[in-house]
């Protein structure tokens, strides 16, 4: 009687460390490939496993791809919304909270550059990679409109994202690489705001 329940333990801890290699093995073959094009039988022959074992983990892509992303939103640590409350603790100036935010963002830039960078290539082609990057969006945004405070415009906040975009992070390390892009984000942020308060 005593056998069972440590029998079913070991059962379940096989199931969970099987599903683990699949989603290593998938997030492997994302990373080499691309999401649209890592196929099932791809997984399996990377996780050492039957196609069968995958399907039955993960019945569909979707249902594989949000497991993943669960895994790279905790290895990224991206921003999410209610986050710029205790970012932005104590700090009684704008240019002290752009300063936070820039900071913030190369970090998590940082971090995810490379999985940003893969998941933005099939966005249109994956439901799950667009679901994972607008809830991104959604946080970086968060802290754009705290870090600028109550009395921004909605001018100020989209020149401020259209600054802090990823994009934008990656031209400015691409073509001035001796240059740090946390100071010359900075600088083209309070241009923007400079120029957009001359013209109110």
């Amino acid at each position: 009687m005593g056998k069972r329940p440590y029998r079913m333990k070991k059962r379940a801890r096989a199931r969970d460390e099987t599903r683990e290699r699949i989603i290593r093995a998938t997030m492997s073959l994302h990373d080499e490939k691309g999401v649209a094009t890592t196929t099932f039988s791809d997984v399996a022959a990377r996780a050492n496993v039957g196609p069968a074992t995958v399907y039955r983990n993960f019945p569909t892509l979707g249902a594989l791809v949000e497991a993943c992303g669960a895994h790279v939103w905790q290895d990224m640590r991206p921003p999410v919304p209610g986050d710029g409350a205790a970012l932005f603790a104590g700090m009684a100036t704008r240019e002290e909270r752009l300063t936070r935010l820039v900071e913030t963002l190369d970090a998590f830039y940082r971090r995810g550059e490379f999985r940003l960078v893969k998941a933005g290539q099939d966005r249109e082609r994956v439901a799950g990679l667009n679901y994972f990057l607008t809830q991104v969006e959604a946080g970086v945004e968060s802290l754009v409109r705290d870090s600028l405070g109550e009395e921004s415009s909605e001018h100020e906040i989209s020149l401020v994202l259209a600054l802090t975009d990823l994009k934008v992070w990656l031209s400015l390390k691409r073509f001035l690489p001796n240059t740090d892009p946390r100071k010359l984000m900075l600088a083209l942020i309070a241009c923007a705001l400079g120029s957009a308060g001359a013209q109110a």
